[in-house]
């Protein structure tokens, strides 16, 4: 579940950095010079929040490789690693997209995730326990599964209904941090918001940002099916099936970055209100989906 933890804390820190930035330097000042200005508060939280995500988008190779150490093979110097990069070659072409980047990084689970600003310059990432605890045809699974992601662009997708919920959540903390200014300042006349405003603007940013997060792990739920769909297409049914037996018999909680966790093959169970925040569906409903496709 490694990107989409990955991609909501970078986002946030983000969106929350160029709310600093602009209060710095007076550039929403505008927005309050005479009560709030709704129309020119929208279109600003637009600009921000949308290029909030975009930034995220761009930086999510970058990010993953630095959060868990990945290792681009640039020469394979081993057959595994030959292997690894032909299969990888294989499904891209069979996908219909540009040769990803190829890694591999140190965790005992096993785990893989994909990330990328596009089709053609994606990231597909494999845990050295995923190598050691499967088989080549479930690690093919796999591959196939992450390369889904990448051809069917839920990187972009996601960046774009992030961009629309940083926008609500930029606009609606400022609107109700406004609020609660004007009601610590008790009709006090000053020449724009006061310390109130700054901070309570802040704070509502985030707890708002992090409320907006159970939607895109909706979102990344649902694409977990696409994507599986897509493994079985490039490797078979039957291997994408025995991957998810697979990593049923070895679960066990996740140990990369809960930063990482968007779209990885491994997500993970949770109930009750924990699986609002879950990315993946239970591996038994992944694998009863898959069963019963024609």
């Amino acid at each position: 579940m490694k990107r989409i933890f990955l991609f909501l804390a970078t986002n946030l820190a983000v969106v929350v950095l160029l709310g600093i930035v602009a209060r710095v330097l007076g550039v929403d000042r505008f927005l309050y010079q005479s009560g709030i200005n709704y129309t020119s508060l929208l279109i600003f939280a637009a600009v921000f929040g949308m290029g909030g995500s975009f930034i995220s988008l761009l930086m999510s190779k970058w990010t993953a490789k630095m959060s868990v150490g990945a290792q681009v093979i640039e020469q394979p110097s081993t057959p595994a690693e030959r292997w690894l990069v032909e299969t990888v070659r294989a499904q891209a072409q069979k996908a219909g997209i540009g040769m990803p980047e190829v890694a591999i990084y140190e965790a005992p689970e096993p785990n893989a995730f994909a990330t990328g600003a596009s089709r053609n310059n994606a990231l597909v990432a494999v845990s050295t326990g995923l190598l050691e605890q499967m088989d080549r045809d479930e690690v093919e699974a796999v591959l196939g599964h992450e390369v889904s992601h990448v051809a069917n662009g839920d990187m972009v997708t996601l960046s774009l209904l992030q961009g629309v919920l940083n926008t609500f959540v930029i606009a609606l903390s400022r609107i109700v941090g406004y609020f609660i200014d004007q009601a610590l300042s008790r009709g006090e006349e000053r020449n724009g918001p006061g310390i109130g405003y700054w901070i309570s603007s802040m704070i509502l940013e985030i707890v708002f940002g992090l409320l907006a997060s159970l939607v895109v792990m909706w979102f990344s739920r649902y694409r977990e099916f696409h994507a599986d769909a897509g493994g079985a297409r490039l490797a078979g049914r039957g291997k994408m099936i025995a991957a998810l037996e697979r990593l049923q018999q070895l679960h066990e909680p996740s140990q990369l970055p809960s930063q990482m966790a968007a779209f990885g093959i491994n997500g993970g169970l949770g109930d009750g209100l924990r699986k609002l925040f879950m990315t993946h569906p239970p591996l038994e409903e992944r694998i009863a989906a898959l069963r019963q496709q024609d």
